[in-house]
């Protein structure tokens, strides 16, 4: 398998249409051309990460967190991110960021969590908005639904929980070939009448150059007619957080308990107990302060994250518990969820899980 053709899988679990502007994702280093001979799945891509993929045959490092984030002017070793490019590029291995692209997928980091803790009727917390566009075209009445099944093929017409759909508006077409026209229906010079099937088809927008090359494929027309305009409908698979449901309430205590054992961690930072039953829970992995009022708008009794500052635990207001339960701590499951999405979707390569440490925050 080449790189590219890797990149190809890994862009079909989390396309980077949907990574955030601000983010630095996909291939960051490396040859799209070269052979991979393995692949190491890390939460960060340090020196010590390198130097595992080394060990272990990779090439290829699929990493959660961009290694370049801000620009580089200049390559000469003076810091860590500026040693482990060079480790890197010195032995010809590639390094792939996914980050937000993956946070914004309805079965990446924050479902990741969820899963973590056993909760039931996941839900996207802020859904990204401009992501489901619409194709307007025309076809003759009895090529419409061969063409419409065409795009449904790719995965156009879905719709939340539902496939195969659009809407369909029955008219007549004219049109006149002039002499450079190869026209597949109707004659040159003449003007000719159709009955034509109006189609419109919503897409997620990741697929619309797939949309377009299936419809200019599919169609019979030398000349195929068609707008595409973006929906402001509300995408339920695409977006930032989680909310979610216990099966059984619990206490704040007890849920906080809860949480350090099954997110593995030492220690919360969380605020004020707000002395009711937490049910609804609501999850963010990473920095997710922007996302407090969100959880609260959905009815969350707690909202899980990291990176909450002094003055952002005054937000919760006695409305909902803040827990707060560290960077590393909220996305460590991440590499393990990649590995197994990965493998059963390319059992018969290696995907390496990362056994480095890459947590920066210790504790005394």
């Amino acid at each position: 398998m080449l790189v590219k053709d890797l990149i190809s899988h890994i862009e079909e679990i989390a396309p980077l249409k949907y990574a955030e502007d601000f983010d630095n994702v996909g291939l960051l280093i490396g040859d799209k051309n070269t052979t991979v001979t393995g692949v190491l799945v890390t939460l960060d891509t340090l020196e010590a990460v390198v130097d595992e993929a080394i060990e272990n045959n990779c090439n290829f490092i699929l990493s959660f967190h961009p290694i370049i984030f801000k620009g580089l002017k200049s390559i000469t070793g003076k810091n860590y991110v500026e040693r482990t490019v060079l480790k890197a590029i010195k032995n010809n291995i590639a390094i792939y960021a996914i980050h937000t692209a993956l946070d914004n997928d309805k079965d990446g980091v924050n479902a990741m969590i969820c899963n973590q803790l056993n909760l039931k009727k996941q839900r996207i917390l802020i859904p990204q908005k401009q992501t489901i566009k619409k194709l307007t075209t025309y076809a003759p009445k009895a090529e419409a639904e061969a063409l419409r099944n065409a795009l449904f093929s790719i995965g156009a017409g879905k719709i939340g929980n539902y496939s195969d759909c659009s809407f369909n508006i029955e008219g007549s077409g004219t049109f006149k070939p002039n002499d450079d026209a190869t026209p597949s229906i109707g004659k040159i010079g003449e003007r000719h009448t159709e009955e034509e099937t109006q189609i419109n088809i919503t897409f997620a927008k990741h697929l619309e150059s797939k949309v377009l090359k299936t419809l200019f494929e599919a169609h019979s027309y030398e000349e195929v007619a068609y707008e595409i305009s973006t929906l402001e409908n509300t995408n339920q698979n695409i977006g930032m957080g989680m909310i979610a449901e216990l099966e059984n309430e619990l206490s704040e205590t007890e849920f906080l308990n809860y949480l350090k054992k099954k997110m593995n961690v030492s220690n919360i930072r969380h605020s004020q107990l707000t002395n009711k039953p937490i049910k609804k829970v609501a999850v963010l992995g990473g920095s997710g302060s922007f996302a407090i009022n969100a959880a609260k708008a959905a009815g969350a009794d707690v909202f899980v994250t990291a990176d909450l500052k002094y003055h952002d635990f005054f937000q919760a207001e006695n409305n909902i518990l803040l827990a707060d339960i560290g960077h590393y701590e909220s996305e460590q499951y991440t590499k393990n969820g990649l590995v197994a999405i990965l493998t059963k979707k390319i059992p018969n390569f290696a995907f390496i899980l990362s056994n480095t440490n890459t947590n920066p925050v210790k504790y005394f």
